[in-house]
């Protein structure tokens, strides 16, 4: 027989220590089936706890002391290891939204959900503490992620996806370090190892609820004496928890004032409701009274309507919606027609709504002593998850050399450690260089920075990532992410300087009048924010016959042997073809040289064959006549406008549209040409 199993003569010892009683029992595990010796219930003197947490220790050690003491006496051996919970009411829950900005360009991968992750928990943790009375620590023992958006819309997997901006809403439940401190101080005072450790919550649903259930949408409510907690499993976990401090003792208190008895007398009387058809007492006068239990119940239903209320609302806050079914457990799960108002409220059927008796526990063997009542779920639960789970209830690791103690309710992962290390997770993701703005052509542009490195994790010395799960004594090594270099480009990134177009086979540049902040860079000079490029493309058969200075109507244009319109599209390597038509040029030539002679005595400003009248900026602009059509770029010739000198956006309008620099302009235009800042 191994060691663990000769320790405690080969029992598990299970307690749970309420805040009316201490219940302690013994088991085994044969055939894979939970055989239940022995039990022990006690209860406090005096008020020794407080909704799940110890504030008299020494008054809940010489309780726990008795129910020791009377296990030892009925199995005739010694106890020196104890399976232990921590009260569910002593959970504190927080609902967090957290937000990033992140670049456009690149796919949400799992590790940036992961990193929101960790910032929302640290955010959680940090608001749980700075609202806590006294100043203590936060473990986190669970959490999930209600919502996720892009750029403000809801989205139900952002993963792959593109934006701006992505949000998470999580909710996260913490257990305070002094709950645990409590507990293994009254542990260790007795001389008693703690062998596992749970929240009451999830040894309840243990054994309430079988495995292959927990996929579905369930609450499970444990009914105590001064809190009733919730917990909500979906998809076989616990999603969350919640708690309200309203529970059985609200209904005693009610029979206390509408029967005039003392506190011990009247939950006495309650819990006979449900087992005597008449109820006969005094009350502290000495009043005898003998009252159908349906009239006692009828007297104080507003009462338990109004717990019943207060467990709904707060299953639906934690769920965010009615349930699929409703367990309930605790002494004060007995308390009758709650279950009834409870699907009434959740408007489920009654019959989803049901109370868990020690009876529907599967795989359970009660050898001596009968035990019966959903007031004992909690501690069956306890031996069952300490019989079948022999992990560690707490592990340490060191992380970076500094040393970590994590509470292990669930498997645990890097992430886990890492919300209690306080470790920035935005160190975790790899940031771009710098970028910059430039202004191509009056069109704004963001030229970023390249990609940085991600962060290094290392378990043991072995390469992992942040959902890497890790173990007692691992050694974690970090190496934050590294930033990406600047945004470096020259022109010659940013521009096809090497394009070339053939026209009637002769090579011309595609791009020509390349400007800097209006003066001739160096084609290898690198950009730097703010710069302002400018440049002529022949990417259309006008553009090309304005920089060949010919009428275009006097020439028949082919473009890859296909014939041309002025708005054909001309790109890399095309090959043009222009032919002249002699008549209609020598008759253009004829009528141009009529218009001068007729023109030439005039002194006013007028359009001619020569020139074009336009309005700039609300002044008129006399500009001379190309052979070919003018375009909006041959104004800056003839005008007093610095492009050079940056002073917001470029703007270019023609006629009131947005304009381009190879626009064709015509007598009569207006034309705006200015920095919008």
């Amino acid at each position: 027989m191994a060691y663990e199993e000769l320790r405690n003569s080969g029992f598990v010892f299970a307690l749970d220590i309420g805040t009316r009683s201490v219940m302690g029992i013994l088991g085994k595990k044969s055939n894979d089936k939970i055989h239940i010796e022995h039990m022990v219930i006690e209860f406090h003197t005096k008020r020794a706890m407080l909704n799940g947490q110890i504030h008299d220790i020494d008054g809940v050690i010489e309780v726990v002391r008795k129910v020791k003491l009377a296990l030892e006496k009925k199995a005739n051996c010694t106890l020196d290891e104890v399976s232990i919970a921590a009260a569910g009411r002593s959970l504190k829950t927080d609902r967090i939204t957290i937000e990033r900005e992140i670049d456009p360009l690149k796919e949400i991968h799992q590790d940036l959900i992961n990193s929101l992750e960790i910032e929302g928990l640290q955010k959680a943790q940090y608001e749980i503490e700075k609202q806590s009375e006294e100043s203590t620590k936060y473990f986190c023992v669970g959490h999930t992620v209600v919502r996720y958006y892009i750029n403000d819309g809801m989205i139900l997997n952002p993963l792959g996806q593109k934006g701006n901006k992505v949000k998470l809403d999580i909710l996260a439940t913490f257990l305070p370090q002094m709950v645990v401190d409590s507990l293994y101080a009254v542990t260790s005072k007795l001389n008693l190892e703690v062998r596992y450790m749970t929240l009451e919550p999830i040894a309840a649903i243990e054994v309430a609820i079988p495995e292959n259930a927990r996929l579905l949408n369930l609450a499970l409510v444990d009914i105590g004496a001064g809190t009733s907690d919730v917990a909500i499993t979906k998809e076989g976990t616990i999603v969350a928890y919640g708690m309200t401090t309203c529970a059985g003792d609200h209904i005693t208190e009610e029979i206390c004032k509408n029967y005039l008895l003392d506190f011990d007398a009247a939950e006495a009387l309650k819990v006979n409701l449900n087992r005597e058809k008449v109820q006969r007492f005094s009350d502290i006068v000495g009043i005898p009274y003998e009252i159908s239990s349906e009239e006692m119940i009828h007297k104080i239903q507003p009462a338990i309507q109004h717990l019943a209320n207060l467990i709904s609302n707060c299953i639906v806050e934690q769920n965010g919606k009615s349930p699929s079914a409703v367990f309930l457990i605790g002494g004060g799960s007995q308390t009758p027609r709650l279950s009834k108002f409870i699907a009434e409220n959740l408007e489920i059927p009654e019959e989803r709504v049901v109370v868990r008796g020690i009876e529907t526990v599967q795989n359970t063997v009660f050898v001596k002593e009968p035990i019966a009542g959903p007031e004992c779920i909690t501690p069956i639960g306890i031996l069952a998850k300490s019989l079948n789970h022999q992990e560690l209830d707490f592990i340490e690791i060191f992380i970076n050399t500094q040393r970590f103690k994590l509470f292990q309710t669930k498997k645990l992962k890097i992430m886990d450690a890492l919300v209690l290390a306080g470790y920035n997770p935005r160190d975790l993701i790899p940031k771009r260089g710098k970028s910059i703005e430039v202004t191509i052509n009056g069109a704004q542009r963001i030229l970023y920075g390249q990609y940085g490195e991600p962060a290094e994790i290392l378990i043991n010395g072995q390469r992992s990532n942040i959902g890497s799960s890790i173990k007692d004594g691992d050694l974690i090594n970090i190496s934050p992410a590294q930033e990406g270099a600047p945004a470096q480009y020259s022109l010659e990134n940013m521009i096809p300087l090497e394009n070339e177009i053939f026209v009637n086979g002769k090579s011309i540049p595609q791009i020509h009048q390349c400007k800097v902040n209006g003066e001739k860079p160096k084609m290898d000079d690198l950009l730097k924010d703010g710069d302002a490029v400018e440049y002529i493309c022949l990417d259309t058969v006008l553009s090309l016959c304005a920089y060949l200075d010919i009428i275009h109507d006097g020439y028949t244009i082919k473009v890859n042997e296909e014939i041309a319109s002025l708005h054909t599209k001309i790109v890399n390597k095309d090959r043009i073809t222009l032919e002249r038509k002699v008549e209609i040029a020598e008759e253009r030539e004829e009528k141009n040289e009529l218009k001068q002679e007729q023109g030439s005595n005039s002194d006013t400003i007028q359009c001619t064959e020569q020139s074009i009248l336009i309005q700039c900026n609300g002044k008129p602009l006399q500009i001379p006549r190309k052979n070919c059509s003018n375009i909006f770029v041959d104004i800056f010739e003839h005008m007093d406008f610095d492009r050079s000198a940056v002073r917001g956006k470029l703007v270019l309008t023609l006629n009131g549209k947005e304009a381009s620099y190879t626009d064709l302009i015509e007598t009569g235009d207006e034309i705006r040409i200015y920095w919008d800042k």
